[in-house]
């Protein structure tokens, strides 16, 4: 896995990077080849930025933690010089916290999804962006960038509180336009049946649960209320992934895990916690692979959807995480419980 890893991390800094006018690290194409090269076909083909499908801020977190553990200080300058690309290029709006997602590689303009338009924006993408930046803001301890970073993700929660428009059931919307309001079509404009049912919609209580666990906000009162609306719903799970429309995704049960664990540490709520565990991380139980297919090892991993098939790495990771998380959670646990 370590292995594995550091291929990864190598080939994106040495093929799929290059350096811009202010001499900062930019992805050269969201969507390439085995050689690195630009698959233009494809809808992320011709993308970069912080978004979901092409995820600088995370991205350029993950290369500077991976960097500090390896002591490599290469590795942590060029994750730095990623995330400058980030928060001077355009992308971030720090007077009220809007963030565009996604900026084309052919012509320099910004769009909001991977469609390359401008009609709508995924607020808990935009979420788990801010909740990136607030991550790596605590890794950066005195770097001048981090207290940015921090105030940016406070202001981007400020934006979705202000402006998202609320959806029947209570939950967040999967899709708004530029100012918030509803936009329920997918993004191929067929109507959504999940347009008020993704788990997309997490990461907006992940955000907000961060931001309260770290004094930067107070956000106590929403999240007892979303997190009510998610557990009387029985959980909601619907793909978190924008291109795919299932009821159940693995990922979501993941996030939906981590995301509960957290909100329960920071509201000290006992019901929140037993949720996450029986519901949430348990139910990543009905995606797992229990044999090799296809002359593949791929017993132990889990499948994404009923739709899809297909066992994908960021959605094993994920779950990997919630289970380390879950893990640590338990043995905390019983290391009071032996006290006691």
């Amino acid at each position: 896995i370590v292995a594995s890893a550091l291929d990864s991390v190598r080939f994106t800094l040495g093929k799929t990077l290059q350096r811009d006018e202010r001499g900062h690290l930019v992805s050269i194409s969201s969507f390439v080849n085995p050689e690195g090269e630009t698959m233009g076909w494809h809808d992320f083909g011709h993308l970069e930025g912080p978004g979901w499908a092409a995820n600088a801020a995370g991205g350029a977190w993950e290369i500077h933690r991976l960097g500090r553990f390896l002591r490599k200080p290469d590795y942590e300058a060029q994750a730095l010089s990623i995330l400058d690309h980030v928060l001077d290029c355009g992308f971030l709006d720090e007077t009220n916290g809007f963030i565009r997602g996604y900026r084309e590689t052919t012509t320099g303009r910004f769009v909001l999804n991977y469609k390359h338009d401008t009609n709508w924006f995924c607020p808990g993408s935009m979420a788990k962006i801010a909740y990136q930046l607030l991550g790596f803001a605590a890794d950066l301890g005195a770097d001048p960038r981090a207290e940015r970073m921090r105030r940016m993700s406070a202001r981007t929660a400020g934006w979705i509180r202000r402006h998202l428009e609320p959806v029947p059931n209570g939950w967040y919307p999967r899709r708004a336009r530029p100012d918030g309001s509803l936009y329920r079509k997918s993004p191929d404009g067929g109507n959504d049946p999940f347009w008020q049912t993704s788990a997309d919609g997490l990461f907006i209580l992940q955000l907000e649960a961060a931001l309260t666990a770290a004094g930067l906000a107070d956000e106590r009162e929403t999240l007892r209320q979303k997190t009510r609306v998610f557990m009387n719903a029985g959980g909601i799970f619907g793909s978190i992934n924008h291109d795919t429309y299932d009821p159940r995704e693995n990922v979501a049960y993941s996030v939906a895990f981590r995301t509960l664990l957290l909100v329960s540490q920071v509201l000290k709520d006992p019901a929140a916690r037993a949720f996450a565990y029986e519901k949430c991380l348990a139910g990543l139980d009905q995606f797992k692979m229990n044999e090799d297919r296809n002359g593949v090892a791929t017993r132990g991993l889990l499948y994404m959807e009923k739709s899809w098939d297909t066992s994908y790495l960021w959605e094993n990771a994920e779950a990997a995480l919630a289970y380390f998380e879950a893990a640590a959670d338990t043995w905390r646990e019983d290391a009071s419980r032996s006290r006691q």
